[in-house]
């Protein structure tokens, strides 16, 4: 695939991210709740409106193309190129409920199982963060596109880190004991409840680092995307696919550091 039409497909994915984020950003007075794997695991009826906008438009402008969504949408690809969208149409359910800025609509395009494009709009915030494979990645807000680059830090004693923890309590105490072993060692931690927005801001140098366990396809197909094209290393702690584990994103030397510690600790 050329680069022209990676272009093309970024700008229908900042389009559809921009009209989803103004869909979820109009939210009813009274939000109907839903819990999915556990009681803090939270749908409400704008997170499945939103995925059904996005959908709706994919399926109007590139019919062959797959879509995974966290909503259960679930369909294959059949056009040349084998393009998936993996969607996530509201990242950080939990903060949209309590009107907290911080969550996303984030769109990631693969192509044959590669990351391409990544979009995450904040719409709260006013931002759109993006990225094109071999392209970079920028920032677009106040009618400005910046372009970003991750931070180098050499040491953990340096560095702001943000994290995420599981919905699920049996998860948790390890997570509990990773922050326990880490937090001496590091500038401060920050859980802003929102891992596209963590690894954006990774890419656009607003933390250091970030680490989460138990990150879903959706979770981080456009924003780890995005951290690499602003020169952050994105990979699963102990190896594997980034959906397995823990995945860490941050630029070298910190990368390896911050690994080295998190290795020893109970996380997987």
């Amino acid at each position: 695939m050329s680069q022209t039409e990676l272009s093309d497909i970024a700008a229908l994915a900042l389009q559809i991210g921009k009209e989803a984020g103004d869909l979820a950003a109009n939210r009813p007075a009274n939000l109907e709740l839903k819990t999915k794997s556990s009681k803090t695991d939270l749908v409400t009826q704008m997170d499945t409106a939103t995925e059904r906008l996005i959908v709706e438009r994919l399926r109007e402008n590139r019919p062959h193309d797959g879509v995974i969504g966290e909503e259960g949408t679930a369909t294959a690809p059949t056009g040349e190129h084998q393009i998936t969208w993996v969607i996530d149409p509201i990242d950080g359910t939990t903060n949209y409920i309590y009107e907290l800025p911080a969550w996303s609509v984030s769109i990631g395009v693969e192509v044959a199982g590669i990351p391409a494009v990544g979009v995450v709009v904040a719409p709260a915030l006013g931002e759109t963060f993006f990225g094109v494979r071999g392209e970079g990645a920028k920032l677009i807000a106040k009618g400005k596109s910046l372009s970003l680059k991750a931070n180098t830090i050499d040491f953990l004693a340096d560095a702001l880190v943000v994290t995420g923890f599981s919905y699920l309590a049996a998860d948790r105490g390890n997570q509990a004991d990773a922050v326990f072993e880490l937090l001496p060692m590091v500038r401060d931690i920050r859980r802003l409840g929102s891992a596209a927005l963590d690894l954006s801001y990774v890419a656009a140098g607003r933390v250091d680092a970030f680490y989460e366990q138990g990150l879903n396809h959706w979770d981080y197909a456009a924003g780890a995307l995005i951290a690499r094209e602003a020169g952050a290393r994105v990979e699963s702690l102990r190896g594997g696919p980034l959906f397995k584990g823990t995945t860490i994103a941050a630029a070298e030397p910190l990368f390896s550091n911050l690994s080295t510690i998190l290795a020893k600790t109970p996380i997987p």
